[in-house]
Parts: structure tokens; sequence; C-alpha cells
């Protein structure tokens, strides 16, 4: 598990015993005497004037945004949304299975799997979906019944929960976190949570394939003809919205180390990310559509770097997303006094696997240490002994001493190959 250089001060600082983040200290106030005016200015910080000090900027959501751009580029998103797209593109194929498993333990795999991919060339290039289909093909013509298929859909769940992972380590750069969870606990969580994804992902296809037909049915019934159909044909769409404002609120409050945060089913962050999304999404269809030269640079991989840059822009618009609301939870811990300008003041769930990344960073810290004055004790113990030798043994003149010819002759003792002497 690799860690920032913030997340190292934070684990030295614990290994160290130090139980206060290295924010700049204020100085406590002396109680003010009886009868003496009491002053409602702010109190400076250590070292700052008492005029550097100044309340709440003008607008707070200006600070707001141009602090979430400052973080979004320090915390090197953009390279944490090209690692998140390759996470997910290997999980693309792995969740698809997952997914035509779990259709088929419905019975109905193989028709909505079709009805989906033909409703996705209708909005989608072909050449995106032109690796996609045979694969699911494949998968829908190969017989899995009974325990293979149980077999086959906790191998493609195993497969599918890379990307929740590695997302989970993504939101953890942006609140300033490192992992704490342990092993099993971290695992047991990110396997429920995909679990969970790739059911409702089951149930929009569901939904959007099968929904239609019960729907003219009951319209049937009810005497209402094609008004049934009509009326939930726009409804399913609410459905969908539904589906992903609930999937984004799960990544953005089940997958970091933090507690104490309520669940929000729509925060101005995943509000931003969802429109983001969408819009990106269709600049990028009129795009590739009208302007792109994509299936003559890449010829046959056209499909998949379509696909991948795709999958970029929104794991790009997630990070920001995610990065947005950790800004505006520190604009409100800094409204009610607390010390967030530099870290969140947000409680972990769990120290265990960071406690203990700590000591082991400590123990090679202690290591390194020891390594570099027993060298340097070395060089002070040998430099005595030279100017010693110098002093009380000096040869004729021109002639080397032992310890320079000693140093002169080991290297090409060592060159020398072996069995040769």
């Amino acid at each position: 598990m690799s860690y920032s250089p913030r997340d190292r001060r934070s684990l030295a600082a614990a290994a160290a015993g130090d139980a206060e983040a290295p924010t700049a200290a204020i100085p406590a106030t002396a109680a003010p005497s009886a009868g003496a005016p009491t002053s409602t200015a702010p109190v400076a910080g250590a070292g700052l004037p008492s005029s550097a000090v100044t309340g709440p900027p003008r607008s707070s959501w200006f600070h707001i945004l141009r602090t979430a751009f400052r973080e979004f580029i320090a915390d090197e998103s953009i390279d944490l949304a090209a690692g998140l797209t390759f996470r997910g593109l290997l999980s693309v194929f792995p969740a698809l299975v997952a997914l035509v498993s779990i259709l088929s333990l419905l019975g109905q795999g193989g028709s909505v799997i079709t009805s989906v991919l033909d409703e996705a060339e209708r909005a989608a290039p072909t050449d995106t979906l032109s690796t996609v289909r045979p694969f699911l093909e494949s998968v829908l013509d190969t017989p899995a019944p009974g325990w293979g298929l149980i077999v086959g859909l906790a191998i493609a769940l195993w497969s599918a929960s890379g990307y929740v992972k590695a997302f989970s380590r993504a939101m953890n750069t942006v609140v300033g976190v490192p992992e704490g969870r342990g092993f099993f606990v971290f695992n047991l969580v990110m396997y429920l949570l995909t679990a969970l994804i790739l059911i409702l992902g089951a149930l929009v296809l569901l939904v959007f394939v099968i929904s239609g037909p019960i729907a003219e049915a009951v319209g049937g019934l009810l005497g209402m003809g094609g008004i049934a159909l009509m009326v939930w044909t726009i409804a399913r769409w609410f459905v969908l919205a539904f589906v992903v404002v609930l999937l984004v609120a799960l990544l953005f409050h089940a997958t970091p180390n933090v507690k104490g945060l309520r669940f929000r089913w729509l925060s101005v962050g995943a509000l931003v990310a969802i429109l983001v999304s969408i819009l990106a999404t269709l600049g990028f269809l009129f795009y590739i559509s009208r302007f792109g030269t994509y299936n003559a640079t890449y010829g046959a991989l056209t499909g998949v770097i379509i696909l991948m840059l795709w999958v970029f822009i929104m794991n790009s618009t997630l990070l920001f997303g995610a990065q947005l609301d950790s800004e505006i939870e520190r604009m409100r811990q800094l409204r009610e006094g607390l010390p967030a300008e530099e870290e969140l003041q947000l409680p972990v769930r769990s120290t265990k696997a960071s406690d203990r990344q700590a000591r082991k960073y400590a123990d090679d810290v202690q290591r390194g240490r020891a390594i570099r004055l027993s060298a340097a004790a070395n060089r002070a113990e040998a430099g005595q002994a030279g100017h010693a030798e110098q002093a009380g043994h000096a040869g004729p003149a021109g002639a080397v001493p032992d310890r320079r010819r000693g140093r002169a002759i080991a290297p090409r003792l060592r060159r020398t190959p072996r069995g040769r002497h």
C-alpha cells in the first residue's frame, strides 16, 4: 500500500506518539480580569499578527470551488482517475459475467442482455460495443447450471470488486486519511458493496426490458390501453436516476475510511458529478460521432479506446464531486471553529492497518538511522586510525600505507573470476 507524503507524516507522528496534527498551535489566552472589557476579535495563530487573521471570505462558495480545484490538482486526481479507469476496464467483463449470472438465476439472462445491447447500439457508436457483444453472446451460449453458476458468480464478484477497492483508496486520498481497516473487514465491505451494485444494475436492466410488456398488460386490465405504457416509458428514467443517485451515494459514503458523516442521498458533490457526467457523455458522443477520427487512428481498437476515454471522464467527475464535498465539509468545520484549514477533523472507522503500517515505517526509519550512525562512526574510527598510523609508523618516502594499499587491492580481488587464484 503506497502513502502520500501527507500520509507518511501522519504515520510518523502516530509512531512517535504525537497525538496532534502538525498544525500551527494557537496559544491559550489568559482569563480576563473582573471588569476588564472583553474582545470578540479573532485570536491570532502562532506567529501571525492580529491583522493577518480575517473572517470568512466574502464568497464562501467561491472559496470552496477554488480550494476544490486546487486540491483536485494537488492530490493528482487525474492520475487517480487514470488508475480507476484501468481498474474499471479490468472489472467490466467480470461485472458483465456477474450480471448475466444474476439474470440467469432469474431466468431472464439471454433476453435482457440482447435487448440492452440493441438499445445501447442506438445511442452509442457501433465500434464501442463491437468488443462487448461477442463476449456476452459467448457467455450466454455457455451453460453453467448448479454449482458452476455459483462459482462463476463468486469469481466474477471477486474480480469486479477491484474497481470498488481502487475507488476506496482514491476516496481516502481525497479525504486525507490512510486506510486503517483490517484486511478481512475491508474486503468484506468492498465485496458487499460490489454485490449490491451488481444487484441494483441487474434490477435496472430488468425494469427497462421486462417492465414494458408488464405495464402494457396492466394497462389493458385497467382499461388504460397504451397510456400506461407511455407513462411507464417516462417513469422508468426516474427509476434509473434514483439508482444512479443511490450508487454514487453508496460509493461516497461507504468507501472512505471515515465515520461520523451522515448518509446523504444527494450531496452537492454527487449532484455536480452526475450532472457533469451527463453533459460530458452527451458532448463526448457528439464529438466522436461528428469529429472523431478514432477509427482511422486506432482501427480495431477503436471501441476499446472510446470506452476507456468515457470511463476516464466518469471517474474524473466522480473524484471532483468527492473533492467538492470534502471542501464543503471543511468550510462547515471552519465555521464551527474547528482547525480544519489544513486537515479535515474527521474520525476514522479503524486504525488497525494504519497503526501497523506506522510501526513498520518507524522500524524502517530506526534501522536506516542506525545504519547511518554506524557508518559515520566507522568513518570517524577509520579516520582516527589512519592519522595515528601515519604519525607513528611512517614508512620510507613514496611508500603507500597498508590501509590505502588494501583499498586498492580489494576491488581487483573482487573482480577476479572465481577459480583463477
